[in-house]
């Protein structure tokens, strides 16, 4: 990380069937090895699976699904005086999106279907429906940034 100033935000062109720039960043974090058209079958395939599985719109499915994932709180570690303390922050917006697609890519890996495909629309279905992993691990970091609120005076 440099010292001098922060790195400029690079400008990342939206998908091109959907026309959506969280939807390419979603696709640019599921990427392996650079290989973005075998993303870009994946993200594809599990969307089409979505509209025939709830017959809705996919893209408001993949966007609710990211809303109830996104986390408001997480706890950063801060060290006072010899001892560390994990104090709850806000999260920044930018942040909180980035954690979101991380914590559903990693979900619907750890899943047991068969394709990458199915295992990405049946988390992105249960996340909609606030169930799943994704939406677990985004309740355990509130649970714990609640718990530790009593060092929230530690905030930086």
């Amino acid at each position: 990380m440099s010292r001098r100033h922060r790195a400029e935000k690079r400008e990342i062109l939206p998908d091109a069937k959907y026309h959506d720039m969280v939807l390419t960043k979603f696709m640019n974090s599921i990427m392996k090895d650079g290989k973005k058209s075998v993303a870009e079958n994946i993200v594809y395939g599990a969307l089409d699976r979505v509209e025939t599985r709830m017959r809705t719109a996919p893209l408001r499915v993949f966007h609710d699904a990211l809303d109830n994932v996104r986390p408001s709180i997480e706890v950063r570690s801060r060290r006072v005086g010899g001892a560390t303390y994990q104090v709850p922050v806000e999260v920044r917006q930018d942040r909180a999106q980035a954690l979101a697609i991380r914590w559903l890519i990693a979900a619907a890996r750890a899943r047991a279907e068969r394709t990458m495909a199915e295992r990405l629309s049946a988390e992105l279905m249960e996340a909609a429906d606030n169930r799943g992993n994704a939406v677990k691990k985004r309740e355990d970091t509130h649970r714990m940034a609640e718990a530790n609120r009593a060092f929230s005076h530690y905030r930086w």
